[in-house]
Parts: C-alpha cells; structure tokens; sequence
C-alpha cells in the first residue's frame, strides 16, 4: 500500500475550501492508502507567531473538524507535527541544501505575507516555509501527496530538495506526485481565495442562520442588476458553490442564470438551503465528538505512531550523510 502524507494548519475551525480542496479527498484516500494527516502548528507560527494563547484550542478544533467528516483515527495516522521533532532536525538539514533566492522566488510565500501584511518584515521562518513543509513530507517517505493548486509550488521545491538529498548522499526519498482534488480552490464570499485571514469563510461548524446571512452577502456577477438580466455563472461565487456540491440541476440553473430567468436572490437562498443540508451530518458529528471523544488523546496516539516511521527516515538520512 502507498502512503500519502498531507495537513493543514490549525488556524482554527475548518472552513467549506478547506473541506472541498483537501479533507474531502483525504477522506476518499484512506481506503487505498496508507495516510499521515498531520495539524501542522509550527506551520502557524510563521504567520502568527504573536498568537499563540489560543493555540492548543485551535488544534483540537481543527481535530474535531478533521473527524467530524470523516477523517477516521483508525484508518490514518492523525497527529500534530510539533509533537514529532525529528521534522525540526531534517528541516535543519534540508535547510543548507536550497538558497535563499531559490525561496524568494516562491510566489505563494509572497501570497502570505501580502494577505498578512507582512510584506515588510517577512521572517526567516515564513521565508523558510516551504523547506519545513518538505521536511513534514520527505520524513514520511510517502509516494504522494494530496495538496491545493496554491501548494504546488512549495511541492516543487520538495521535490528539488529530495533529488538534491539524493544525488549528494544516495537515494533516501521517493519522489513525490501531488493528488489534486476535482476543486482544487472554491472562492470566498468576496471572490478571493477563500481565507480565515480575509474573514471571507464559511465554516462547516457554522450555524443555519450564518450560513444564510454569509451567502445573502456572498459577491455575484455585478452586470446582473435586475431578475430579468441575463447573468454569468462562471464569474459567480454562489454558482461556485453549487458545482463544488455536485447539484443535480447545475445545467439548469446555468441556463437560467444566463437566460434572465433565474434571480441572484433566489439563487442565494437556494444555495445556502442545499449547504447548510450537506453540513448538518458534519455538524451533528461534531456535537457527538465534543461530548464523546477523547481527542486529545487520539492526537498523541497518532504522534507515537508517526513518530516511529519519523526515527526510521533519520537512522537513514544520518547514515546517508554520516553524521555523528
């Protein structure tokens, strides 16, 4: 069986991009492979490394999210990446393999720090960010990796990372492919990407009536100023959520969107009643975690057991480069 390793940062509670263009199909993936899902906290602090009273509540959060729907602790090593150190010593040594102009060029750095305003103190750690996210993958010797679009990147410089650990010191890392999801990025209420940062999310934890007022608000095509004004779904976020729901009817509503027939006001109210329907069972679940289930625990159960494959790559990597 192949293993794949991916995760997330626990920004907090996990909102419908975050499902639709990843835990969707890491939830699909654990019946065929071997999976490592990892809450990447040292990740968070690369960002907010000035907020972190919240921190251990933002990683259950994130872990009852993840098992609400459907991330199953049996099936998948579900841990949290600052409770297997061994990443902070590869990520040491990847670090003196890749140059700092090589990093500077990664556009999806320059994407965070824009969307965190912190063009002009941009620290070693976010600058360095894509070298502990090769270190939280190589150390896992998967086959895979199941990431956004907006990832890619970071993946190559994995990739380059583990070739160049290769030809230096012989072949300890499998070359790792990405598994894109069918919706790689759903928009945000604003049509940016959907971001916590941005507060243009919906959340799966999100009650009936938010959901309702956040797509009421939801950016839609602004030459569609009257019902009868023929509309243009591709440019629509409401219509982004639907296909990303795979809705039945998606062909008849862009027909009616197009044709004048279809109100962006009643296409809103639609959307937000099929959502919050296919939340219900997430949120249902999450109620029963909360009151059942010993998260905690499943996390360091997890942490042991990545921890074993983690010692296993080291013993070869300090081989590989004899070291002490």
């Amino acid at each position: 069986m192949q293993r794949i390793l991916s995760g997330l940062r626990p920004t907090g509670k996990v909102h419908i991009g975050n499902y639709f263009g990843a835990l969707k199909n890491w939830v699909k993936l654990q019946s065929d492979y071997e999976t490592f899902y990892e809450i990447a906290d040292w990740h968070s602090l690369t960002t907010k490394y000035d907020d972190t009273e919240a921190l251990k509540q933002r990683i259950i959060d994130t872990a009852i999210d993840w098992i609400s729907v459907g991330i199953d602790p049996g099936k998948s090593v579900l841990f949290v990446q600052s409770d297997v150190k061994e990443h902070a010593e590869l990520h040491l040594l990847l670090s003196m393999l890749i140059t700092v102009p090589r990093l500077q060029r990664n556009p999806t750095v320059k994407e965070m720090a824009r969307d965190e305003g912190l063009q002009e103190k941009l620290s070693y750690g976010l600058l360095g960010y894509p070298v502990l996210q090769a270190s939280d993958v190589l150390i896992y010797r998967p086959e895979k990796v199941p990431i956004g679009e907006d990832q890619l990147p970071h993946l190559e410089i994995t990739r380059e990372l583990g070739r160049r650990f290769n030809n230096l010191y012989g072949r300890v890392f499998p070359e790792v492919e990405p598994v894109l999801t069918d919706i790689p990025r759903l928009p945000g209420m604003d049509d940016q990407k959907m971001s916590k940062s941005l507060d243009n999310a919906i959340y799966i934890s999100d009650t009936t009536e938010i959901v309702l007022k956040k797509i009421l608000n939801a950016y839609t095509d602004p030459t569609k100023i009257k019902k009868d004004d023929p509309g243009h779904p591709k440019g629509c976020v409401v219509f982004a959520y639907l296909r990303a729901l795979e809705v039945n009817s998606i062909e008849d509503i862009r027909k009616e969107c197009r044709g004048g027939d279809r109100g962006c006001v009643e296409c809103k109210k639609e959307t937000a009643s099929l959502l919050n329907d296919f939340l219900e069972p997430f949120r249902e679940e999450r109620r029963r975690i909360e009151r059942e289930v010993d998260v905690v625990e499943i996390l360091k159960s997890g942490g042991d057991r990545a921890r074993v494959e983690a010692k296993k790559t080291m013993a070869l990597v300090r081989e590989a480069m004899n070291l002490w």
